[in-house]
């Protein structure tokens, strides 16, 4: 009796020093809504997945779903409940709560998007086959291009080749964006867009074996865009040895106001705990840092809220 109780009395001491901790047939189930496979942002999904798993000892299982770009994974937030965490740029959820552009009219249902985390930012991809001819934006008049559906890239690109007076001249190829590296590597079509955080999975494979260019801006032509400037440095990708000049979007973490304290809390204080052991696979982790959480645009879910001021983050009011 005294052997049973003393038993009870420690398993007692263990829960109460770690309240997270559960059993397996008690893990919490998230679902992880983030972008086409074959993308840089579907890889670090897995990765944040991998991560959790990790980080809570199996407590947090995220499952990665396939999404067919950022609108589609806003939208479902309205109709989702329970652990629903999705990537998307600020802009969108911003949009959603605000009921502008593409969610007008207002749907209430948008007041619950909560912000969690920063995630790399999404980088602009415009890759050419090498022999193509083409060096600059320009010179994708008269030639087969890629960009994809519904997506933050595709309709990025085709903003921009508007802005750059290419609109109407690009043969546009009405195909997913999943079909453009094999197409490009058999000499289907000459080029494609992505946006994805680099080194973008797909631009990898597209210069494995073939010959490829990335279209760089000039400062006016980034200017025009009106997105921030940015970067991608000379030999990131094979057989690319100059730097390409493009422009970037920020992207966040978010779920609804439908998950629980403890599960935000979970996943926040994991994201950034297992951080730096993601960049060492990753390096683009590695551009995360806490002043990024300015980007975000919406409130923070209290139990994110919660890790932020343990952790001394300085958090910027309006997400309070």
């Amino acid at each position: 009796m005294v052997r049973n109780s003393l038993a009870a009395l420690a398993a007692a001491a263990v829960i109460a020093a770690f309240p997270f901790a559960k059993d397996a047939s008690a893990e919490t189930r998230v679902t992880f809504k983030s972008a086409k496979s074959g993308t840089s942002y579907y890889q670090m999904a897995v990765q944040i997945a991998e991560a959790m798993k990790a980080g809570t000892d199996g407590a947090v299982i995220v499952t990665v779903e396939e999404s067919q770009g950022s609108v589609q994974n806003v939208k479902e937030a309205a109709n989702r409940s329970g652990n629903y965490v999705f990537t998307t740029p600020p802009a969108l959820a911003q949009a959603a709560i605000a009921g502008k552009g593409q969610f007008e009219p207002k749907d209430p249902a948008f007041d619950k998007l909560r912000s969690l985390f920063p995630i790399p930012f999404l980088t602009m991809h415009y890759v050419v086959r090498a022999d193509s001819g083409v060096t600059d934006f320009a010179g994708l008049a008269g030639k087969s291009f890629i960009i994809g559906k519904g997506s933050f890239g595709a309709s990025e690109a085709e903003k921009n080749f508007e802005t750059f007076g290419v609109a109407g001249k690009v043969n546009l190829v009405d195909v997913e964006l999943g079909s453009a590296v094999p197409a490009l590597k058999n000499g289907q079509v000459d080029g494609f867009a992505t946006a994805g955080s680099y080194p973008a999975p797909n631009v990898i494979e597209a210069a494995a074996g073939t010959g490829v260019r990335l279209l760089s801006m000039t400062d006016e032509q980034v200017a025009a865009t009106g997105r921030t400037r940015l970067v991608i440095p000379a030999g990131t990708y094979p057989g690319i040895d100059e730097d390409t000049v493009t422009t970037s979007l920020p992207v966040g973490a978010y779920t609804t106001s439908d998950m629980d304290e403890e599960t935000a809390y979970q996943l926040t204080k994991t994201f950034w705990e297992r951080k730096a052991a993601m960049a060492q696979d990753n390096p683009w982790w590695g551009g995360v840092a806490p002043a990024m959480l300015e980007t975000l645009g919406a409130t923070l879910h209290p139990g994110a809220l919660k890790y932020y001021k343990e952790a001394g983050f300085d958090i910027p009011g309006g997400l309070m």
